[in-house]
C-alpha cells in the first residue's frame, strides 16, 4: 500500500515538530480520527502536547516550520495544530498557540475537541489522550455548545453576506446537526452522520443534497442567483434550527 499525501504529510510534521519544540505527544482529532476523513477535503486536526509554555523564540520557529510545510506538500495547508502545554491540559477556557488558516495565533482546546479526543483520539507520537487528558467535568460539553451556538452561530444569522460562501452554507447546517446530537443524546456524531440528521430536522432536501456533493463528490457550479438563494435558505434554517434547540434547553420538566 502506498502512503497517501495525508501520510506523508503527518509523518514529516510528527518527525519536524519534535526537533522544535519539547513535544510529548502528537494527536489527531476531528474527521480523521473519526473515521469521516476525505482525502484532499478534510482538515488535518492536530494537537501537540509540549512540555511547558511556548515563548517568542518557539512561535517563531513553527510559524517558519509550518509555511515550509505547506510549501513544499500541498496537504500541509489543510493541517491545523494547537500546542497545549503539559501544565495546563485541564484549562478548557485557555488560549494556546496555534497554526491554522496559515497563520500563527490563539485559541482554546474546546470541550468538544477533548471530548474527540477521549472518545477516540488518533495517537501520531507519545502517549494516548486517554493518558494524559482529564476527564470532562459533568455538564461541561453541553455548556460549551449552548454558548457557541448562542454567541457565534446566531449572530452569524444576522450576517446575510457570510452565507454566500460555501464554507458558511457547508458548516452551519452541519454544526447545528452535531449540536442537536450531543445535546439530546450525549454522544458526538461525523460530519456524514450530521447530513442524516439533517433530514431528521427537516432541511430542505435541495441544501443537504448541495453540501452532501460538496463533501463526498464534485459539484454542479451555480449562479449567483441560486447562491443568493441557497444562502437565504442555509441562513434561515439555521437560525430557526438554534432557537429551537435553545428554547428546548430551557423547558422545566413540567414542560417536557
Amino acid at each position: 500500500m502506498t502512503a497517501t499525501e495525508t501520510d506523508q504529510v503527518l509523518t514529516r510534521f510528527v518527525a519536524g515538530v519534535r526537533t522544535l519544540v519539547p513535544t510529548v505527544a502528537v494527536w489527531a482529532h476531528g474527521s480523521l480520527a473519526l473515521g469521516d476523513f476525505q482525502e484532499g477535503r478534510s482538515d488535518l486536526d492536530l494537537i501537540a502536547i509540549v512540555d511547558g509554555p511556548l515563548d517568542t523564540a518557539h512561535r517563531e520557529r513553527l510559524a517558519e516550520f509550518h509555511q515550509l510545510l505547506v510549501d513544499e506538500e500541498p496537504a500541509a495547508a489543510a493541517l491545523h495544530c494547537s500546542y497545549l502545554p503539559r501544565t495546563a491540559l485541564a484549562e478548557a477556557r485557555m488560549d494556546h498557540v496555534t497554526w491554522a488558516h496559515g497563520m500563527i495565533l490563539e485559541r482554546p482546546v474546546t470541550p468538544v475537541t477533548r471530548r474527540e479526543l477521549l472518545d477516540g483520539g488518533l495517537t501520531l507520537h507519545g502517549p494516548p489522550p486517554t493518558g494524559l487528558l482529564p476527564p470532562l467535568v459533568p455538564g461541561q460539553l453541553e455548556e460549551y455548545i449552548r454558548l457557541d451556538l448562542k454567541e457565534y452561530w446566531l449572530p452569524a444569522t444576522d450576517r446575510p453576506d457570510l452565507w454566500l460562501q460555501d464554507v458558511w452554507v457547508d458548516l452551519g447546517p452541519l454544526v447545528l446537526a452535531r449540536a442537536s446530537v450531543t445535546l439530546r443524546d450525549g454522544r458526538l456524531i461525523t460530519k456524514g452522520e450530521a447530513l442524516t440528521e439533517l433530514t431528521a430536522l427537516g432541511a430542505p432536501a435541495d441544501l443537504v443534497h448541495d453540501i452532501h456533493e460538496r463533501r463526498y463528490a464534485d459539484p454542479v457550479p451555480i449562479s449567483e442567483v441560486e447562491r443568493v438563494r441557497r444562502g437565504e435558505q442555509a441562513r434561515a434554517f439555521v437560525r430557526r434550527g438554534i432557537r429551537t434547540t435553545l428554547a428546548r434547553g430551557t423547558e422545566t420538566p413540567e414542560e417536557t
